[in-house]
């Protein structure tokens, strides 16, 4: 019996006929009137399949029907648009207004501005009139446009040599829509006058001006409700001008002085009960400032709980009522001409920071108190201290004031050098015999972290010493450099020798990263 299935095939469809090609014995071809044999089976599979298709089609066609009538985006409430529109720069934002009548008006209210002229000079100067006109008559036909409604945040970045008049106009316009967050950014070759009304005013809560130039301040000052001030490259006027500013902000909780110039004042004193972090750059900004005879700075504030200086204190610092600060960052690069005289403020400062919990030291700071003998001042004492943060790589000439920082902070739980030591150290374990043990490796110190380590022997050296005398060290956490990490060999190799050396603490645990 054949093994064909039992089909009934159909020879021939009405009209059709097929031919063979004799010219070179090649198939045989169906044309419009000609159909090979079909079986049953197979018309029915092609059927089923042509009826799958056509119903996919169709599903697909009323999928793309439907997201094509209907705008999801669109029926969102205003506040939710808005809220997207707030992510975008304020000329995309713009832009969304040809979509559709929905979007037509709905940037008129988006709660964010920023103008930025930055892209003016993407590409040189060459033909900067033409596109500074353009980027102004933005601005003031977005601000002309714009509803009643309340301003959230206005951010301003532009030179004012275009036209002093108009910025003068955008911000106060911003001011007018009683925004919350003001952010200026503006670049004076001479001099410029902000509006009065900016310094009276009881929306503002956040408050940022770079301004290259003195900043003039108005007889009336008001800011009943700024909480975050920042003041980069500003030039303080006077003594009187300047001291209204802080006092008028009466809530301040946020004060961030960067680049600032100092000269024309003698004595200033910021009182804010409300105020918690302090931040005050003052490196010069242009060139080393080799006058110390600046502006002797008093800060009084009870709530303070972080604090970051850096400078040479050539404008000195004084700190009062600041029993409630946990957190301070320290930089005072030394100058070998002044080192006396900055090595006796920088002990100072340090003393008056001695009840703090933590503090990020960088390795300049502790070269300044190296100096500390020569001007006859006693080291601070800092009880309260438990972590301690090492910010540059140390050297020869600080690991003893370094290890006297250590030793005046007797309850010290944590150790951290965050850029190791400096590359050109080179003090072998001969020289480690001779460094007397601080108390808060005898009794807290709980954990020390090594960044950048190369495996060098001054490292290995540095380390055994607080591995063989921390008593109660829990971990030793060291992190590679990257040339270490590179070799393989290297690593397990210093591995073994840390492994090996002998540890105060049982318990300790070393960690390689």
């Amino acid at each position: 019996m054949s093994s064909r299935p039992n089909t009934t095939n159909i020879s021939r469809f009405r009209g059709m006929s097929c031919a063979a090609s004799k010219e070179d014995g090649g198939p045989n071809f169906c044309t419009l009137s000609q159909h090979p044999p079909i079986s049953i089976p197979s018309l029915h599979s092609f059927r089923r399949t042509t009826l799958m298709a056509e119903h996919k089609h169709q599903k697909l066609h009323k999928v793309q029907k439907a997201d094509y009538t209907e705008d999801k985006i669109s029926n969102l409430p205003d506040c939710i648009l808005h809220h997207i529109l707030s992510f975008l720069p304020t000329k995309d934002a713009v832009g969304t207004c040809i979509l559709s009548t929905r979007w037509k008006y709905l940037w008129t209210s988006v709660p964010n501005i920023d103008f930025d002229d930055e892209l003016l000079y993407s590409s040189g100067l060459d033909g900067w009139p033409l596109e500074a006109g353009c980027f102004m008559n933005f601005v003031e036909r977005v601000l002309l446009l714009r509803d009643s409604s309340t301003m959230k945040k206005f951010r301003l970045s532009c030179r004012v040599c275009f036209s002093a008049a108009r910025v003068h106009a955008w911000v106060s316009a911003a001011i007018m829509h009683n925004v919350q967050e003001l952010d200026l950014c503006l670049f004076v070759d001479n001099s410029f006058i902000l509006p009065r009304c900016m310094f009276d005013t009881k929306s503002l809560t956040v408050l940022k001006i770079q301004l290259t130039c003195v900043l003039e301040l108005p007889t009336c000052i008001s800011f009943p409700c700024l909480k975050t001030l920042h003041l980069r490259l500003v030039t303080f006027p006077d003594d009187i001008s300047t001291q209204k500013l802080f006092s008028g902000c009466p809530v301040l909780q946020e004060l961030a002085i960067i680049d600032c110039d100092w000269m024309y004042l003698n004595s200033i004193t910021i009182s804010i009960p409300t105020l918690t972090s302090l931040t005050i750059d003052d490196l010069p900004y242009f060139g080393a400032n080799d006058d110390l005879h600046g502006c002797d700075i008093n800060v009084d504030a009870i709530n303070l709980l972080h604090l970051k200086y850096l400078g040479h204190l050539s404008n000195e610092l004084f700190l009062h009522n600041i029993s409630s600060l946990a957190k301070a960052c320290v930089h005072i690069p030394i100058r070998l001409e002044r080192q006396k005289e900055i090595a006796y403020r920088a002990v100072k400062l340090l003393g008056a920071l001695r009840n703090i919990s933590s503090i990020r030291i960088t390795n300049r700071t502790i070269e300044s108190l190296s100096f500390g003998d020569k001007v006859r001042v006693s080291f601070p004492l800092f009880k309260n201290l438990t972590h301690l943060e090492l910010s540059m790589g140390i050297e020869n000439h600080t690991v003893w004031p370094l290890m006297k920082l250590i030793q005046c902070s007797p309850n010290l739980k944590s150790l951290d050098f965050v850029e190791g030591l400096d590359l050109g150290m080179n003090l072998g374990e001969d020289y480690w015999t001779y460094i007397s043990v601080p108390e808060c490796l005898l009794c807290s110190l709980k954990e020390v972290s090594f960044h950048r380590f190369c495996g060098y022997d001054a490292e290995i050296c540095f380390l055994k010493y607080f591995l063989k005398n921390s008593l109660v060290l829990e971990r030793m956490n060291i992190y590679s450099s990257k040339n270490l990490l590179g070799d393989p060999n290297k690593q397990i190799e210093v591995r073994n020798q840390l492994q090996v050396f002998a540890r105060g603490s049982a318990g300790c645990e070393i960690g390689f990263f």
